[in-house]
């Protein structure tokens, strides 16, 4: 047990009494540092609209970011993200300004929120409500996670090759289960299938065995309640909503029952039951970020499940389809033998968008990456892009102007993962002082972090950050139409360029060099607010051009409110920045490209740019 984990153990309360408890919210906060006229009112509320996240000024909203952290599934710092609320800093103002996000899936532990059965931990709470807070002060926006895998680390031993998390110890000791072995497991998400420990347990979880789901969902709500009330309302106003159950399964599916009833029948009662308590917590207005069956979406024929929650109905705005895509070709080492490609996962997020249309709701694909280390990392420069690309957009780079309108809605996303302690943990595998795991992720040998510290404590990424840190419309003023971001990010030496600017716009493609660019297309709704664009590190304002109908600028000016074209930092005082795009009519369609491509292009480059892409709009967009 790690010293941190003794203190915070400290405090237990009944749970019944947390649940009685009314307290108030602490008082407003300060409006967050670089705040401008409108950001109050559109960080007031967070909802879905027309199948879209929207802000309190009714504007489109993109959520890009990271899972902060798999240190949650470890002891070393007793199931929280961080050691402590200033390495939360830390990791939140890198996040912001080295990784270009503006929200995080906030990973939560029930083993350490419930140790004793009936009683909820307190100071762990206070603990993760204050490394939460971190991220909400740099202006990031958040939504909490329980988080498990492979059901609970107790039901392994201290000699297994795999560990779990998620259930606490007595949910384990309730059941009586078979020694866990998973036989020939090369990859550890083998067990969710093939380990009987798991499948058992997981099955009880899911029929409420032992009272163990009643008391989750109890749990839960006490959670919900301790942040509500320990935020205040403009914090609280930041968290955007809850994710009840990572990747869902039913371990052992029962006499005639498949994947699609289990969904319909099981997981999505527990749902509404989970719906319940979020209302009865005080987080009414916050949708649940529901997944389905984990397997619904595989690309491997032979893991796949019916699944997606067809029979669901509409979920509306209470509910948000949230599911999780992992490229297990590329990662078995032996189904992909080459490379990501443009437009390679164009289909499977194309699935997402079209489930989360059909069931009424907003997306979101709240994990997502690739290894960084063993033999398959070699993939991750194109993996990882090819997957950015297709939150971006539905379609490939080869179609992409010729077709605009059939880009899609630009997808929320939260890769896996963001861990500052990656290659410096010091984890007893399943409490074993034999088995001390340092490197990777200290999970199950995998290594997915983006970041990680230097020897001198500074983070310092682990991709390309010309991958990472991405434009994209972080709140649109209106109806995206169309959106395409061409990274230029590196695979080794190599360039990798997917979405080139077509020979028949030849100054566009001038303008654009060999720079990055990113062009928006949308459709005004009379909004005074702006619509922001994140600019990322690479584009600094004074080499940054814009070229919209909204007007043509080599250098960005500061934004003013009769500015049409201006920049300014993002709120939260961690140095990141926004364009800030104003069209105040209605029922317009706007472009704008963005690029830091040529230096100083002359004022007749820049006429003859936004001429050719005045026309390519008016002949591609309706």
């Amino acid at each position: 047990m790690s010293k941190l984990r003794a203190r915070l153990l400290g405090v237990l309360v009944s749970l019944t009494g947390l649940l009685g408890a009314t307290g108030a919210q602490p008082a407003a906060a300060d409006p967050l540092p670089d705040s401008l006229w409108f950001d109050a009112s559109a960080s007031a509320a967070f909802t879905v609209q027309n199948g879209r996240f929207t802000d309190g000024l009714g504007r489109e909203v993109v959520l890009r970011g990271y899972n902060v952290s798999g240190e949650t599934k470890l002891e070393e710092n007793g199931g929280l993200p961080f050691a402590s609320v200033a390495d939360a800093k830390k990791s939140a103002a890198a996040l912001r300004t080295l990784g270009g996000g503006n929200s995080v899936r906030f990973l939560l532990s029930w083993a350490h929120a419930e140790p004793v059965r009936g009683q909820v931990d307190t100071a762990y709470l206070a603990a993760a409500t204050a490394q939460m807070r971190a991220f909400l002060d740099a202006g990031i926006r958040v939504f909490p996670d329980f988080h498990q895998d492979l059901y609970s680390r107790y039901l392994f031993n201290s000699g297994s090759w795999y560990t779990g998390d998620g259930a606490p110890k007595w949910a384990v000791d309730a059941g009586d289960y078979p020694a866990e072995s998973c036989g020939i497991c090369l990859f550890w998400g083998q067990n969710i299938t093939q380990n009987g420990a798991v499948t058992q347990a997981s099955h009880d979880f899911w029929h409420n065995a032992y009272g163990v789901q009643d008391a989750f969902l109890a749990t839960a709500q006490a959670t919900m309640a301790y942040i509500q009330q320990n935020l205040s309302a403009d914090e609280f106003n930041g968290v955007v909503g809850f994710d009840p159950y990572n990747e869902p399964h039913a371990g052992t599916y029962d006499s005639g029952e498949t994947s699609r009833t289990w969904e319909q029948n099981i997981l999505w009662p527990f749902y509404k039951k989970f719906r319940a308590r979020m209302d009865a917590a005080g987080w009414q207005t916050k949708p649940a970020f529901v997944e389905p069956n984990l397997f619904w979406n595989a690309n491997i024929d032979l893991q796949k499940q019916e699944g997606g929650l067809l029979d669901a109905g509409t979920l509306g705005p209470r509910y948000v389809f949230n599911t999780h895509f992992y490229d297990q070709k590329a990662i078995s080492g032996v189904l992909m033998w080459g490379k990501a490609a443009d437009g390679q996962y164009a289909t499977d997020f194309g699935k997402v968008r079209d489930r989360a249309t059909a069931a009424g709701t907003a997306a979101v694909v709240s994990e997502f990456g690739h290894p960084l280390a063993g033999s398959v990392s070699d993939k991750a420069p194109t993996v990882v892009k090819a997957m950015y690309q297709a939150l971006d957009s539905r379609l490939p780079g080869s179609t992409w102007w010729s077709d605009p309108t059939g880009s899609g809605p630009v997808l929320s996303g939260s890769q896996w993962q963001w861990d500052i302690y990656n290659g410096r943990h010091h984890e007893l595998e399943n409490g074993n002082p034999d088995k001390v795991l340092t490197s990777g992720d200290a999970w199950n040998d995998e290594d997915l972090s983006a970041v990680s510290l230097n020897d001198s404590g500074t983070a310092v990424l682990r991709q390309d950050a010309r991958l990472l840190d991405r434009l994209y419309p972080s709140a649109t003023a209106g109806a995206t139409v169309a959106f395409t971001y061409e990274d230029r990010s590196r695979d080794g030496s190599t360039t990798l360029t997917w979405n080139p600017v077509p020979s028949s716009l030849p100054n566009v493609s001038q303008l654009v060099g060999s720079g990055q660019y990113g062009l928006l297309v949308w459709r005004s709704n009379g909004s005074t607010a702006p619509t922001e664009v994140h600019l990322p590190a690479s584009f600094p304002a004074a080499s940054t051009t814009v070229v919209s109908d909204l007007g043509t600028t080599s250098g960005l000016p500061a934004y003013t409110r009769t500015t049409p074209v201006g920049y300014a930092a993002e709120p939260g005082g961690t140095g990141s920045r926004r364009l800030l795009l104003t069209a105040a009519d209605s029922g317009t369609v706007h472009y704008a490209l963005v690029t830091n491509g040529a230096t100083a292009p002359s004022a007749s480059l820049l006429s003859a740019a936004r001429a050719e892409l005045s026309s390519w709009a008016a002949t591609k967009v309706d």
